[in-house]
């Protein structure tokens, strides 16, 4: 492996652990307001959001760039061949965090505003969010030179 990072949003951990605060908070206080079968459901979905969005994973192999949030339920797969190109970006804040699809194509993030853009040979662009944006280009920028030699 030529690169492994993962990165960890914490102001998504703070947001659905605020969430389930209040959930549990509304659940004590106005308890007959709703069945406590829907309070449990609410929280059991928070926490499994924040089990897959709260953590990306970047990695780069002698042959592909790969991505997963969390335990690798969502992922994405990117063979070092398809990419023609590779930059530094700066997401404007209004493009977020988790899955999104941007006027630049599909990004996933989970914190910050700085990604490392691929360019597809489909023509197609790929946003992968990260605290390190120069070394993950410059792992890229390696992977691809080695297996062009």
């Amino acid at each position: 492996m030529l690169y492994h990072h993962t990165q960890t949003g914490v102001v998504i951990i703070m947001a659905f652990v605020c969430a389930i605060a209040i959930v549990i908070a509304i659940s004590i206080s106005a308890p007959t307001s709703l069945p406590i079968s829907a309070y449990i459901t609410i929280i059991a979905i928070a926490l499994l959001c924040l089990s897959i969005f709260a953590r990306l994973t970047v990695q780069v192999t002698p042959n592909m760039v790969e991505t997963h949030f969390g335990f690798g339920l969502l992922s994405r797969q990117f063979s070092l061949i398809e990419i023609d190109a590779i930059k530094c970006v700066r997401n404007p804040w209004y493009y977020g965090w988790g899955i999104r699809l941007t006027p630049d194509g599909w990004m996933y993030n989970v914190s910050g505003l700085d990604a490392v853009q691929l360019q597809l040979a489909s023509g197609k662009r790929f946003r992968i969010g990260t605290d390190e944006p120069e070394q993950l280009k410059s792992a890229i920028d390696r992977a691809i030179l080695a297996i062009s030699d």
